[in-house]
């Protein structure tokens, strides 16, 4: 849901403070808990550390993330795997591919040089 145009976007004032009179080149990262910050045009170049509930990612901001939220550069969930018992199949599929392919190569005869 977006933000009323009258209200205007909504940046941590906080953070634009840390901005002020750094430049994007020697600033270093910038540690952030504001994950609901939108992204002006200003921090284009800097490198924010944003935090994801556990640690800080750190995000190099772009022209393409204006208007962006920061919280969306920085996951808080880690995706790990579907479960199942077809997965869980596929897998070994997978798996006795692969030692099989490297079997193969091992006993194919290495080309002979001159």
């Amino acid at each position: 849901m977006s933000r009323s145009l009258k209200k205007g976007p909504y940046v941590d004032a906080k953070l634009l403070k840390k901005l002020i009179d750094k430049k994007p080149a020697t600033a270093g990262v910038i540690k952030t808990w504001a994950r609901a910050s939108q992204i002006s045009p200003e921090m284009v170049g800097f490198t924010f550390g944003v935090h994801n509930g556990k640690q800080h990612i750190e995000v190099l901001v772009s022209e393409e993330m204006v208007g962006h939220r920061l919280g969306e550069f920085s996951p808080t969930k880690k995706f790990v795997r579907h479960g199942g018992k077809m997965q869980k199949e596929l897998e070994q599929k997978r798996q006795q591919a692969e030692i099989a392919a490297a079997k193969a190569a091992k006993a194919a005869p290495a080309p002979k040089k001159k």
